[in-house]
């Protein structure tokens, strides 16, 4: 039986997988972080602010889009009235948008209101 750990090559071989797959890992694993945060401004009414952050592959976002995951996350609250005054996706590169598709980690700031004001 050949033992593999004794070959030059396929130690330098598995160096490169592991270095290779190491990126790719990480930012796997920081496709799920998501937060919202709500300020009250009166007894039934305030702000919120709620973030999604997704890795892009080949066009697939993991483990949602960005935008997604931030208005998820916001309507999970289940708060009454909710209105979104302000949407910031990053990065953001115009026309040349399309090449975040192939391999990219992106975020989304959603900023709303919540509740009744009284008028």
């Amino acid at each position: 039986m050949r033992v593999f750990t004794n070959n030059p090559g396929y130690v330098a071989g598995m160096r490169r997988l592991i270095l290779c797959l190491l990126p790719v890992l990480l930012a796997l694993s920081l496709g799920a972080c998501s937060s919202v945060e709500f300020v009250r401004d009166t007894e039934s009414s305030g702000t919120f602010v709620a973030t999604g952050t997704s890795f892009t592959i080949f066009g697939v976002d993991v483990p949602r889009s960005a935008l997604n995951q931030a208005r998820e996350n916001a309507s999970d609250a289940g708060l009454h009235n909710m209105e979104v005054s302000q949407v910031k996706i990053r990065p953001y590169w115009g026309m040349f948008d399309f090449l975040l598709e192939i391999i990219s980690v992106r975020s989304a700031t959603i900023h709303g209101t919540w509740g009744y004001t009284a008028d």
